[in-house]
Formats: C-alpha cells, structure tokens, sequence
C-alpha cells in the first residue's frame, strides 16, 4: 500500500472527512513519527507496533561495483518491532 491508497482508505472508511483533511491527517502522522525519531524518542502504536532508531557503528564496507574499501559513518537507522495483535493477525491460518 502506497500513501495515497491509505488516504484513500481512510477517506473512503470517514465520509465526514474530506479528501483534504484525510491527506493533511495522513501527513502530521507521519511528520510526528518522523520527528519523534529524529529526536532519539520511540513511537509505540499499541496493537501495531513500535518504531525506534538504532546505532550503527562505522565500518569499512566495499563498492560492489569496484570491490575498492569504502568508510561508511556511524549512523542510525530506523527500526520497527511489530506488536503482538499484529504479529497474530499476520500469521492467522
């Protein structure tokens, strides 16, 4: 599912809601989870899961192109652990 399938979605689930407010919802959603991030904190959707960052140490990586020894910075990257409602709701039989 891209964004506007799930503006879509939801527009079509909130027919008080207009098409307008729906993307402007959509997006302070996502504008608050990524700042939240980017400010170290964890975002915890309960049911669905928990979005957090994690350190990556620098390391010396390869150019698969060339094979020449590539310094690639310390980092963090985005991590996301599913809760449990998801989880059971995704390996239902």
């Amino acid at each position: 599912m891209i964004r506007s399938e799930l503006v879509a979605a939801v527009a079509e689930a909130n027919p008080h809601l207009t098409q307008r407010d729906v993307e402007r919802l959509v997006s302070t959603i996502f504008d608050c989870i990524t700042e939240a991030l980017a400010n170290g904190r964890r975002v915890e959707l309960r049911g669905f899961g928990a979005f957090s960052t994690r350190a990556r140490d620098a390391r010396t990586g390869r150019n698969p192109r060339t094979g020449e020894a590539v310094e690639v910075d310390a980092k963090r990257v985005p991590y996301f652990k599913p809760g449990k409602e998801l989880r059971e709701r995704l390996n239902v039989e």
